[in-house]
């Protein structure tokens, strides 16, 4: 039983501990680069009452532009005053000195520097291995450097063991606590080539708007889209002219606070991918974007997304697509078409084709023809001849593929359009 007002050995020891004098201090800074020196000045007319008082002292004072006095940024650099804001892409980099403030050598010395995230905690030290003495006045530097890929809290922690002349060993640590801050805010959205699930490609668009949630402007050094195994991509920001390649945002790509800028992008399946009817379904994996900006004196930031996915669309059992089809016809003259037909499903299918005509189109062939067997994932191309007797657009529909083994009827409308012309009427009238 323990009497009120005892302490264990323990607690003896953590009291001492924490009154014992140390004999080695720590310092932390981080290291950031300076901004420049900003004024504010005052002018007034040589009719006033100051006279020319305001632009000689601007002339005499230092932090000026000679020639330029009243520019309000000057040729001095200011240091910085406060921690400042670490946003997620940037590089973090601290100095830390270990010095010795007492009058006696200290020996092992070991400085030891971890980061802790939410998910983590990572060591930061270029060196795990003790310094074997230190004198008095003297110090023990080190930088750490770390690129910063998690937003929220982080804990810098510092820690120095030593031992004394009479063999004590002691040891310490400091807490240097921080938020790390998005400073991007990125958004995704994703485009078939065709409403019409009859008539849609492979093709898909994707929009990226960017933000910039900052206080400073960014200059945008990159900006691109890493696609997946599946996909080549193309850039759509730029605009060729001469055999010059501009960028649709100008030549300085800056981005303001608060500013959205939307990048655009095609990807295509690669043929040996296109091919197979079957792979590109349900949840795909496009790719994942890359960015890259300076912010005041160069200071870089990069940012890479997660993989984007989207949803494929769906075809059903067969896919119909057009290969092969004019833009512009004559009235009344036949003009040729090339289709083809994907089985999607995981069974072997046996089809016929019929061709129904409309008001304005007309099929040339034989309707009800057997397609014979398709296996699973396979293709078939077919040419098909029509004709319209109607002027302007119109859109191609009437195609039934029926499966006779299950009886079931595939209908396929509005497939495409063709400008319909009459090639006797002349431009005059």
């Amino acid at each position: 039983m323990q009497v009120k007002g005892q302490s264990s050995a323990a607690d003896r020891m953590e009291v001492n501990q924490a009154k014992q004098e140390h004999l080695l201090a720590l310092k932390v800074m981080r290291l950031t680069k300076p901004t420049l020196f900003t004024n504010m000045p005052v002018t007034c007319e040589d009719r006033d009452l100051p006279g020319d008082l305001f632009v000689r002292l601007m002339k005499d004072d230092p932090s000026t532009v000679k020639g330029a006095e009243t520019l309000i940024l000057g040729e001095m650099l200011t240091l910085p005053q406060n921690f400042g804001n670490i946003f997620l892409g940037e590089t973090f980099s601290s100095y830390i000195s270990v010095h010795n403030d007492s009058s006696q050598v200290v020996k092992d010395i070991l400085v030891k520097a971890d980061l802790q995230t939410s998910s983590q905690r990572l060591n930061l030290s270029a060196s795990n291995s003790a310094v074997s003495e230190l004198k008095p006045e003297c110090c023990i530097d080190d930088v750490i450097h770390h690129e910063v890929k998690e937003i929220g809290t982080h804990i810098l922690v510092c820690a120095v063991s030593y031992t004394t002349q009479t063999g004590e060993k002691l040891y310490f640590r400091k807490f240097f606590k921080f938020q790390v801050l998005k400073p991007l805010d990125v958004k995704t959205k994703f485009y078939n080539a065709e409403s019409d699930l009859s008539s849609v490609t492979d093709e898909v668009f994707l929009e990226a708007q960017i933000q910039n949630i900052t206080t400073s402007p960014m200059f945008m050094e990159k900006v691109s889209l890493e696609p997946s195994m599946m996909y080549n991509v193309t850039e759509l920001n730029s605009v060729s002219s001469d055999d010059e390649s501009e960028s649709t945002f100008g030549k300085m790509s800056y981005l303001q606070p608060l500013d959205t800028r939307q990048y655009l992008y095609c990807l295509k399946p690669k043929p040996e991918f296109a091919e197979k009817a079957g792979v590109i379904k349900g949840v795909t994996v496009i790719g994942k974007l890359d960015i890259v900006w300076k912010t005041n004196l160069g200071e870089r930031g990069r940012l890479q997304t997660s993989q984007l996915q989207r949803m494929a669309p769906g075809y059903g059992d067969v896919r119909l697509s057009l290969e092969l089809i004019p833009d512009t016809v004559s009235l009344e003259e036949p003009f040729d078409i090339t289709c083809k037909i994907t089985n999607c499903s995981e069974r072997t299918m046996d089809l016929e084709l019929e061709m129904c005509n409309t008001r304005s189109v007309h099929w040339c062939g034989v309707s009800g023809r057997q397609l014979g067997k398709l296996s699973p994932n396979a293709s078939l191309s077919i040419p098909l001849k029509l004709l319209s007797s109607v002027q302007g657009l119109q859109s191609i529909s009437g195609l039934r593929l029926t499966d006779t083994f299950l009886k079931r009827t595939y209908e396929y409308d509005d497939i495409a359009q063709v400008c319909v012309v009459c090639p006797y009427t002349s431009p005059e009238s």
